[in-house]
């Protein structure tokens, strides 16, 4: 498990193009594991990863629009801020949160993609979050996905 945990680190990493100072923080768990860039590109998601790695639903519910789509495993449906947060409470009682990594970030105006692998109840989850800002830079979760990551 642990080969198959380095290797998808070290495929996603070529994936993107990481330097070798990229693939050594890729490897390192932290709560910011999104490398901060001089403009703060992706600072959005520090806090968002901060809160997937602890299991911190209700925190991670600040970051959530009004309504989202939530998809967990296979359940997926449009739900307002609260029923996000309980969905995300029940998984990580039943998952609990060992590390989060980021696999790939992308952003486009105004909107912000994150793809990372989760590490929580044994098993590996890719997780992929969709924010958009509204008025301001402020940033918001419109979409969340979790899904069981299948082996390579």
């Amino acid at each position: 498990m642990r080969l198959l945990l380095h290797t998808a680190f070290v495929a996603a990493a070529l994936c993107i193009g990481l330097s070798a100072a990229g693939q050594a923080k890729l490897q390192n768990v932290s709560t910011n594991a999104i490398p901060q860039t001089p403009g703060g590109e992706f600072s959005v998601f520090s806090s968002i990863t901060k809160y997937l790695t602890q299991g911190d639903s209700a925190s991670l519910a600040s970051w959530f629009a009004d309504n989202l789509e939530v998809t967990v495993i296979s359940s997926s449906r449009n739900c307002s801020r609260k029923q996000a947060q309980e969905i995300l409470r029940s998984f990580f009682e039943a998952n609990t949160p060992r590390s989060f990594q980021v696999t790939h970030k992308a952003s486009e105006a105004n909107k912000k993609y994150l793809i990372g692998l989760l590490n929580a109840g044994g098993e590996l989850f890719q997780v992929t979050i969709y924010a958009t800002a509204s008025a301001g830079d402020t940033y918001k979760i419109q979409q969340l996905n979790i899904s069981r990551q299948t082996a390579y």
